[in-house]
């Protein structure tokens, strides 16, 4: 494990890492997380009975509209054009919807910076859905799961 971090140059400074002699390769990432809340609340969004909508799907396209923000939001990332988005949010009884978003490209850079935006909004976009129901919701293990291609290679985590 590298003990330099990569943001940095030589006196301290913050800057976007030259990935220009990098190679071109396919990229994926895989993250996850999953939004805690009262039994009643998993029911009601299984149940299509939010005031808000379909819980689930508007989370799923937010998380896909984060992923493709993500340079927007993070300052150093670069702006990559993404091949491929995709988020899962799957009810977990008693008291729980997990999130999986996993982010394809073919560039330079790794996209997992864009598969952990993707999770992490569709988790704040249930919070925000549900919130009226249930203030108490906790946004948990956020993390990233898996990813390949580029030099550093695959990595995988439960």
């Amino acid at each position: 494990m590298s003990a330099e971090f990569s943001h940095f140059d030589a006196s301290g400074q913050a800057l976007m890492v030259d990935v220009s002699a990098k190679s071109v390769t396919t990229r994926s990432a895989t993250a996850r997380a999953r939004v805690v809340m009262q039994a009643a609340t998993l029911a009601l969004i299984q149940s299509g009975g939010a005031k808000k909508g379909d819980v689930l799907g508007v989370a799923r396209l937010a998380g896909i509209m984060a992923a493709k923000r993500t340079a927007d939001l993070i300052p150093l990332c670069h702006p990559l054009a993404l091949d491929a988005v995709a988020v899962e949010l799957l009810a977990a009884p008693p008291e729980a919807v997990e999130i999986t978003a996993t982010v394809r490209t073919t560039g330079r850079t790794g996209v997992e910076m864009e598969a952990l935006t993707a999770a992490s909004v569709a988790a704040l976009t249930v919070y925000d859905m549900c919130k009226a129901v249930d203030r108490g919701m906790r946004i948990e293990g956020l993390r990233l799961v898996a990813k390949s291609g580029g030099k550093s290679g695959d990595f995988t985590q439960d």
